[in-house]
């Protein structure tokens, strides 16, 4: 099975609890699992760990499997951030022991945008977390290179990260010489999944396809082979793959399985 670490990310698992998912992932063969502690957006989907008992009942399913929390999402950075806003986040991270918080710049002033992400960087260090900045081709951070100009403008901070998504790099302007120029340090994993490629589709096209219409890897056009080759062989590996048509004909487990399985034969 290779080397790699993989982890069933939150959209792959959106219809899970985190210690289901968590379980869901012991079964199934990965190593860490994702968790979306915060919504995208205001009234948007959660899985919630505050609940009574929430938290301990995913504890207890981490001693029993060892499986780990890779990431958490997810903080965006808007032009009305505050880094304050997210302390129970950063509280839950360290609880489960997450290695990492996915971000989103939302901010089209630039120089707000970096100091900002400075601002969050040196609020979750006390938490042991990276903060990675995810590029996506709607938002005030298109692609590889917008992304570490974010991240050299905010000083290099030490737990500094870029998130690579397979599908954002390619519905975006970013090349594999791209990938290639990131620094390993930013780099604590990738996620996978299929769609087509190209830069011709609408914003509401790509926020669609990204959140509700993913395909597993190997059934859509994204060069994926040669993706993950111009990334560090040993990264962990993210499987997102979310499809609402599809995934309702199976139970989370057997989807999950399928997605890991796929994932494997590209990235393995």
């Amino acid at each position: 099975m290779g080397t790699r670490t993989y982890s069933l990310s939150y959209l792959t698992s959106h219809r899970c609890t985190p210690a289901s998912v968590l379980a869901v992932a012991a079964q199934t063969g990965y190593d860490c699992v994702g968790l979306r502690l915060w919504p995208n957006a205001p009234g948007g989907p959660r899985q919630f760990i505050d609940a009574p008992g929430a938290l301990s009942e995913a504890l207890a399913v981490q001693r029993d499997t060892g499986v780990e929390v890779l990431d958490l999402e997810l903080i965006r950075i808007n032009e009305d951030f505050d880094v304050y806003t997210w302390d129970r986040l950063f509280e839950a991270g360290a609880a489960v022991n997450a290695r990492a918080i996915l971000v989103a710049g939302d901010d089209a002033d630039a120089s707000r945008l970096a100091h900002n992400y400075a601002r969050l960087c040196e609020a979750m260090r006390p938490y042991g977390m990276t903060a990675d900045l995810e590029f996506m081709p709607w938002t005030a951070v298109p692609d590889a290179q917008a992304a570490l100009r974010v991240v050299h403008a905010a000083g290099n901070p030490a737990n500094a990260g870029i998130l690579v998504d397979a599908l954002h790099v390619a519905r975006s302007h970013t090349s594999l010489d791209d990938l290639r120029a990131l620094p390993r340090s930013l780099l604590h994993y990738a996620q996978i999944c299929d769609a087509q490629a190209g830069t011709h589709f609408s914003t509401e096209q790509m926020i669609h396809t990204a959140r509700c219409e993913r395909l597993q890897p190997g059934e859509g056009t994204i060069d994926l082979p040669a993706l993950f080759a111009a990334l560090p062989a040993e990264l962990p590996v993210s499987v997102e793959v979310v499809n609402h048509v599809r995934e309702v004909h199976f139970p989370p487990h057997a989807w999950a399985a399928q997605c890991l399985a796929a994932s494997r034969l590209i990235t393995g």
